[in-house]
């Protein structure tokens, strides 16, 4: 059966995935079991060479140049230990993947447009590492110092199993958990290898059968049926597209999520299931654990947060937002997307504090 080729996202990672990305994996992998189980104490450091290897050997030396430069400017700035101006390096390094005459010079250094756009994703993704880390060595007095090194900064951002794609993992929980040495036992990493594998295999399978017999995407591209279809239908449709997202989740996340485990880190929880979900602040909560972590310890609570007045909370969760939006591509339609999220969660958290009050309570 053929299958619905208009998810642009699942074809990509899962023909990267079958060409080179789960070889370099299994190759972290082993590196990382060696490491622990011979030297420990250097773990971070085998680790850090085999992403550098792996970014060089994936993207070429112009791609890995690129991204040590990322890292070597964020690093720079956050010497002036300025939260402001790290913000601001972060954001301008992000405008410059925009820049039509940047992206041109970039596709040239590539055979086919699937390799330019592996690059793109990387380096968005390390732009939210670099961004992680120098906050962190803003906010650390000088005597943690020389564990915000810039050898821990470049651990953190060639950290391969999170490189291309992710999860988020913020600098301060991947220092803690990297330095941290705990027994080391093959047999129950192995059976932990195991059953993820079997898990990851599992969700593999579900997502291939929906975009092999639903054809959601290709349903969604194409304005006739769509113009035709009941209110019923097209509710069953947006479900059905919002669970496959879900499932493709599973997937992506799950694979990195397991070698984080396998190197005695704690992932990031994975997705829950979106019909479990009647709420926009618990799917922004659930869904995406990594990056809503980013964002409530790098945005949310540094402008403010719940603890402000209700003009500070409003203000706080609308740069959140507005740095989503921005950092997912800052196109038109994803602007709309993030101010209805953020009507979405407001109006929410509104209807909350109405309902707290004394009265209403009687009331109900």
């Amino acid at each position: 059966i053929p299958q619905d080729p208009m998810d642009f996202e699942w074809s990509y990672w899962i023909e990267w995935g079958r060409e080179r990305i789960l070889w370099l994996l299994a190759g972290h992998l082993l590196v990382s079991q060696v490491s622990r189980l011979l030297v420990e104490k250097y773990k971070p450091w085998c680790l850090m060479v085999y992403g550098m290897a792996a970014c060089w050997l994936l993207l070429g030396v112009k791609g890995f140049a690129v991204i040590l430069f990322h890292a070597t400017i964020s690093f720079a700035v956050a010497q002036f230990q300025l939260s402001l101006l790290t913000w601001l390096c972060s954001l301008i390094l992000l405008f410059t993947l925009r820049i039509p005459a940047v992206e041109e010079a970039k596709r040239k250094w590539y055979d086919t447009e699937n390799e330019y756009y592996l690059l793109l994703f990387t380096v968005s993704v390390r732009c939210l590492f670099c961004t992680s880390f120098s906050l962190e060595y803003c906010w650390h007095g000088p005597a943690q110092k020389s564990s915000h090194s810039f050898l821990w900064m470049l651990a953190y951002v060639f950290y391969y199993p999170t490189f291309h794609n992710g999860p988020l993992l913020n600098f301060d929980e991947f220092s803690k958990q990297m330095r941290r040495q705990e027994a080391f036992s093959l047999k129950t990493n192995l059976s932990i290898l195991i059953m993820g594998i079997i898990r990851i295999f599992f969700w593999w399978c579900l997502a291939e059968l929906m975009i092999h017999l639903m054809y959601i995407h290709a349903l969604y591209s194409s304005a006739p049926p769509l113009e035709a279809a009941s209110y019923w239908a097209l509710g069953g449709l947006a479900l059905a597209q919002v669970l496959f997202f879900y499932v493709k989740y599973l997937v992506l996340y799950g694979v990195p999520a397991l070698l984080l485990q396998m190197d005695g880190l704690k992932p990031p929880a994975l997705p829950c299931c979106v019909s479990l979900m009647h709420s926009f602040t618990k799917m922004w909560r659930s869904f995406d654990v990594g990056l809503h972590r980013f964002l409530v310890r790098y945005i949310y609570v540094p402008m403010g947060g719940s603890q402000s007045s209700l003009l500070g909370t409003l203000f706080s969760t609308a740069l959140t937002f507005a740095f989503v939006s921005y950092w997912h591509g800052g196109q038109s339609y994803l602007w709309y997307w993030g101010a209805l999220n953020w009507l979405g969660v407001i109006t929410e958290n509104g209807v909350k504090r109405i309902l707290s009050v004394s009265l209403i309570q009687e009331l109900i």
